[in-house]
């Protein structure tokens, strides 16, 4: 048994936030059912190249980005702009713990699967709507998007080099982050909501917004602008409030020095053969380090391109002073830590024979994530699901299908 395994969770969502919650849920034991449209289906499933990788070495048609957050899923194929597709929904709905979706405001009304509705049909469900800017507000109705959210959110000011410098300018961060930390809350919320309705037997709804999500992540850069002292916007790689916590040149590269306390500090400059840095007034403590943040930093550059990124991990680290490489993708899954982590895994494939994936990073105990099945051909479960909750009969599933309203997948 895995620790979500009593669970169904019906997945209405496409692209990176939903999908990504729902295969959080799906990690840990939900059986999730993934309705998508019969023609196309998420729209990850173009959003190509990079492809999955068939038997023979060349490309498939598997999108790399539809694999990344897909796994242990059913998907359903059906066409909800049809009575006859609203109404499958509103009997799985019956049948299922959670829905995700992630339509525009107003959006699943018109077809009667807002939550008001659904809650009519199943009062236990835990219904979570995921949106650009929320339920509420003067930008309710617009969509929202990762890049225009990290703009607006406040992160892209965070991210770059400082106006002036080399490549100066705000950057949007290399992965979709803002739709990555919405999925982690969206699981959290839902997981919260289910624990409630253990002691009241009520479902409830969840309204979650991306922007809503990267102005709470902005953590510590927030606060320092709520208490009245934001400082500089953009610092590079280095921190506001910690110096050296950068990246810093080597012989053949570069390496991260990330020294948090004044003991560190000292033990680098001993290892660096620059004793003396530690104990002056200007350098001595970390507030006397930002105030004086260029000059060091400077004098620290000079220092550290005498030796190879190799050989400055493994005297910094031997002295406790915290540092590490800036690894490529391919690097970070060739570390033997990450190896040792079993981090990058295989699953199996009804058509490629296997895929890749990454590992979810929970690890429980008693109850841990599972890897069931790779991420599904479209509709290849759409009949195997509506027999099994017995709510379409293998008659009306044919005719179903001969009108476009259901589809069957490959795997069929």
């Amino acid at each position: 048994m895995t620790a979500l395994s009593h669970l169904r969770v019906l997945d209405l969502s496409r692209i990176l936030a939903g999908p990504w919650a729902s295969q959080f849920l799906g990690d840990l034991g939900a059986e999730v059912f993934k309705i998508e449209h019969p023609k196309g289906g998420d729209d990850t499933r173009a959003w190509g190249p990079p492809y999955a990788k068939t038997a023979d070495g060349e490309d498939s048609d598997v999108a790399a980005y539809f694999l990344a957050a897909n796994r242990n899923k059913k998907s359903v194929a059906l066409d909800i702009a049809t009575p006859e597709g609203q109404d499958i929904i509103r009997k799985m709905v019956a049948c299922c713990d959670v829905l995700i979706e992630n339509f525009k405001v107003g959006g699943l009304a018109k077809y009667g699967l807002d939550y008001a509705s659904l809650s009519a049909v199943n009062p236990r469900i835990v219904y979570c709507s995921i949106t650009g800017f929320g339920q509420t507000g003067p930008y309710a109705k617009r969509p929202g998007y990762d890049f225009l959210i990290q703009g607006l959110g406040g992160l892209m000011s965070l991210t770059g080099h400082p106006d002036g410098a080399a490549g100066g300018g705000p950057m949007k961060v290399g992965v979709a982050l803002t739709d990555v930390m919405t999925g982690l809350y969206a699981s959290n919320a839902i997981l919260a909501a289910l624990a409630w309705r253990e002691v009241s037997g009520q479902g409830q709804h969840i309204d979650l917004a991306l922007l809503d999500v990267q102005v709470a992540c902005l953590a510590n850069r927030a606060l320092n602008e709520l208490v009245g002292s934001p400082g500089q916007a953009r610092f590079g790689n280095a921190h506001p409030s910690i110096v050296p916590y950068q990246d810093f040149p080597t012989a053949d590269g570069h390496m991260i020095l990330a020294v948090g306390n004044d003991g560190q500090f000292a033990r680098f400059c001993q290892e660096a053969g620059e004793p003396a840095l530690a104990s002056e007034s200007r350098f001595a403590t970390n507030a006397a380090r930002v105030a004086n943040r260029v000059e060091l930093v400077e004098k620290l550059r000079a220092l550290t391109v005498a030796r190879t990124t190799k050989d400055w991990i493994a005297a910094l680290e031997q002295a406790g002073v915290p540092c590490g490489p800036i690894n490529g993708l391919g690097e970070v899954f060739a570390d033997p830590q990450v190896q040792a982590r079993d981090m990058a895994r295989e699953m199996e494939h009804d058509r490629l024979g296997c895929v890749p994936t990454v590992a979810n990073p929970i690890r429980m105990s008693k109850t841990p994530a599972t890897y069931r099945s790779a991420p599904p051909e479209l509709g290849a479960h759409t009949r195997d699901v509506l027999a099994g909750l017995k709510i379409v009969s293998d008659a009306e599933m044919d005719d179903l299908e001969a009108r476009g309203v259901i589809g069957r997948g490959r795997a069929d």
